[in-house]
């Protein structure tokens, strides 16, 4: 492997260390990669079925844009790595992380028939890729859960290009997927989507108390 793989495992191992002591990938859950090279499109990513609050930098897989792993490695991907691929492909996204909170689990069985959920008017927002104001309105889309991530990474080739200023999207009782050009905005985008999510779900639980 080169230099640069083996930088990149270390940057998303100590990434998913920090998720999962925040309690957003627990058990075996959520799944993170980086963009490796861009043509041919490679992609470093989390092995599946890992704890990712343990992984080791040699458990970081290497992946083609089928999926396939090209590195030594007798582990496989996660299911969901075709996501990853048609975000990288169809958003230019140099990461994509996927973390499975309770709030977003929660939030997105709540909000699922009204298709989405729309935050705005928070501070935190800022945090976003060219967000420049608390009054920007962010709708996060809420999609159907689905076991055939193959059929549903095709689909979703379809659904990102309707919400082309989204920053993320959710998967219903599933978990948040967000992305960036890189893995540090990439992982800010996370901590500030947990964060909106986790302050609307205090809010409603708090006004249903009133």
């Amino acid at each position: 492997m080169s230099d640069n793989f083996a930088e990149i495992a270390s940057r998303l191992i100590v990434t998913a260390a920090d998720f999962h002591f925040r309690g957003w990938v627990l058990g075996t859950s959520g799944n993170l990669s980086e963009v490796v090279e861009r043509e041919p499109l490679r992609l470093a990513i989390t092995p599946s079925g890992a704890d990712k609050g343990a992984l080791q930098t040699d458990q970081i897989l290497l992946i083609d844009d089928r999926g396939s792993v090209i590195s030594d490695h007798p582990a496989r991907p996660s299911d969901e790595c075709p996501l990853h691929i048609r975000i990288a492909k169809e958003r230019g996204a140099g990461a994509v992380l996927h973390t499975h909170s309770v709030w977003s689990t929660m939030l997105s069985n709540l909000y699922f028939e009204d298709s989405g959920l729309a935050i705005e008017g928070y501070e935190m927002l800022k945090g976003l890729d060219g967000v420049k104001t608390h009054e920007h309105r962010e709708w996060l889309p809420i999609l159907e859960n689905s076991q055939d991530m193959l059929d549903f990474a095709d689909r979703l080739a379809d659904i990102l290009p309707q919400f082309p200023q989204a920053h993320g999207f959710v998967l219903r009782r599933h978990g948040l997927y967000t992305w960036s050009t890189v893995l540090a905005q990439a992982k800010r985008h996370v901590e500030i989507l947990e964060f909106l999510l986790e302050t609307l779900g205090r809010t409603r639980l708090i006004s249903a108390l009133q």
